[in-house]
């Protein structure tokens, strides 16, 4: 049974940074997707960054490049999502999930089984 525990949500003032945080159970981080999603109320799940299976590289929404960084440490069975330089508008849920099968786009929420319980973000401006 695959379990994913988020932390490092809360309240920052515009300009802030925050690091959250998800360990993975019953999981062994490898060749496939992790990721990093948000939601707020009456919208769709939004994809904010993944690491894709290789571990070379990385993806990023359009919104939060150049101000969040997505890393994983194998090791720990964690992979983090540091948030740098917030803005009002990326107040939101924050979920982190991981896949079971390899993929060549890991932005799409579609492409992961297991989901964390999320974790709230709120920047006051």
């Amino acid at each position: 049974q695959v379990q994913l525990v988020e932390s490092g949500g809360g309240s920052v003032q515009a300009g802030g940074s925050l690091k959250l945080s998800c360990v993975a159970s019953g999981y062994t981080y490898g060749r496939r997707c992790v990721g990093w999603f948000r939601q707020t109320p009456g919208k769709q799940r939004e994809g904010v960054a993944a690491m894709y299976p290789s571990q070379l590289s990385q993806s990023y929404a359009d919104s939060v490049k150049g101000r969040f960084t997505i890393s994983q440490d194998n090791a720990k069975n964690t992979h983090y999502l540091q948030m740098n330089n917030l803005k009002p508008e990326d107040t939101a849920m924050y979920y982190c999930a991981v896949s079971t099968t390899y993929s060549t786009y890991c932005l799409s929420s579609g492409r992961y089984d297991y989901w964390g319980q999320g974790t709230q973000v709120t920047v006051s401006s």
